[in-house]
């Protein structure tokens, strides 16, 4: 604690400061514990896409989120807009490599608290259909048109 010259105590809590290594600021956890951003690329954007699900569950947290980033597809509970989700524990992620997700859904019409389809497209044409719950793949649909895809 700094005193002023009237003998004054500053008890202000600084939520940013700055050092010769860079600027210091305190974040929320939501983003703070937000997955890796993807690198800039001046060649184009990579577009992210969101989808939500409720699985009308007992515990009353039915809603479920996917989202990408990049080559990454993550899968999480949603708590509403006043709590963020917990972004360092998804439920299920993947990494894609050769290929990105550039669009996903869900199959509202099948979807129970043990199971849900999840399709996702790719960008090289391939369609992929996973249960994220279950943390497995059901089918891959285009395999054959791009021999480098593998998740």
């Amino acid at each position: 604690m700094a005193t002023e010259g009237g003998g004054k105590e500053m008890n202000e809590i600084k939520t940013q400061f700055t050092t010769r290594e860079g600027l210091y600021k305190l974040l929320p956890h939501s983003e703070y514990s937000r997955p890796n951003r993807v690198p800039f690329n001046s060649q184009g954007s990579n577009p992210v896409r969101v989808s939500f699900v409720n699985l009308n569950d007992q515990s009353g947290n039915g809603d479920r989120l996917c989202f990408n980033v990049g080559r990454e597809l993550y899968f999480y509970i949603y708590k509403g807009v006043r709590k963020a989700a917990d972004l360092s524990k998804p439920i299920d992620k993947r990494i894609y490599k050769g290929t990105q997700p550039t669009c996903h859904d869900f199959n509202h019409l099948t979807a129970t608290a043990e199971s849900v389809s999840l399709l996702v497209g790719f960008s090289a044409g391939q369609v992929q259909l996973i249960d994220p719950i279950k943390k497995e793949t059901s089918k891959l649909f285009n395999e054959e048109t791009a021999s480098s895809w593998r998740a």
